[in-house]
């Protein structure tokens, strides 16, 4: 049987995916000829409302908006959880102190934390920021604890013996080390922050998509809802194809060459 190359791997991969949404507008057009046109409007009425949207540019602002934000807050919560997850994981005393905090944190729910931020903070940018950030932290610090507990001893043995200055040892040692979970950590985090971000633009902020989503609610109007929402999920799904999936192959290569 003929072993594939890696370009047509992904070259099939895409038509795969490309057949996939093909279909799903297929039956998108479908239901929407059996539906009432007001509770499921067409592929191409939808794509009518984006084009007014663009046109007046009020798509562009609150789609750079609300990246603006996903940005923000996602770094924080990468940076802050990524330094909480490997001092966790290498000191057993500041596990055991923070574990009960990592737990309560995994498990409020992401609304209280969001009305608890603009309660305390105010209907402010900071607060908005800051909710979305300390949802994705508690996830970020759990991976990279796990991945901090699973570092080679040996290596840091040789890290001690040599004495390596401590920013050659986390470029050389800790940071390929913890690669696989940060990049696991990124996908799963960004997942999570993007559909959060919109709850908090929902909530307490006069801009963004979230905005516009709960504004089309309240009107009624789904070809509106659907305009800024399919968007914004077609642009986090090129983000997830384009950045992240490269970033998780490049630091899992070394799996392909061990097999």
């Amino acid at each position: 049987m003929p072993v594939l190359s890696t370009k047509t791997h992904r070259a099939i991969d895409v038509l795969l995916r490309l057949l996939s949404l093909l279909i799903l507008i297929a039956l998108w057009q479908a239901a929407s000829m059996v539906a009432d046109s007001r509770l499921l409007p067409a592929p191409l009425t939808v794509l009518a409302v984006i084009g007014h949207e663009a046109h007046s540019h009020a798509l562009y602002f609150n789609m750079a908006t609300t990246l603006a934000r996903v940005a923000v807050a996602f770094t924080l919560a990468m940076v802050f959880g990524t330094v909480f997850g490997v001092l966790m994981g290498r000191s057993p005393t500041i596990d055991r102190l923070g574990d009960p905090w990592l737990v309560i944190l995994l498990n409020l729910p992401a609304l209280v934390v969001i009305v608890l931020a603009y309660i305390w903070l105010g209907l402010t940018e900071v607060a908005a920021v800051f909710a979305v950030a300390l949802n994705k932290l508690p996830n970020t610090t759990a991976t990279i604890r796990e991945g901090a507990r699973a570092l080679d001893p040996g290596l840091e043995e040789m890290a001690t013996v040599f004495a390596m200055p401590w920013q050659t040892r986390v470029r050389h040692v800790l940071l390929p080390q913890l690669a696989p979970y940060i990049a696991a950590a990124t996908r799963s985090g960004l997942s999570l922050v993007w559909k959060i971000v919109l709850v908090v633009e929902l909530l307490g902020r006069s801009n963004g998509v979230g905005f516009e989503i709960g504004s089309a609610f309240q009107l009624f109007d789904v070809a509106l809802l659907l305009a800024y929402a399919l968007p914004f999920v077609g642009i986090m799904l090129a983000i997830e194809t384009f950045l992240v999936q490269p970033f998780e192959r490049h630091v899992s290569r070394w799996r392909s060459k061990a097999a």
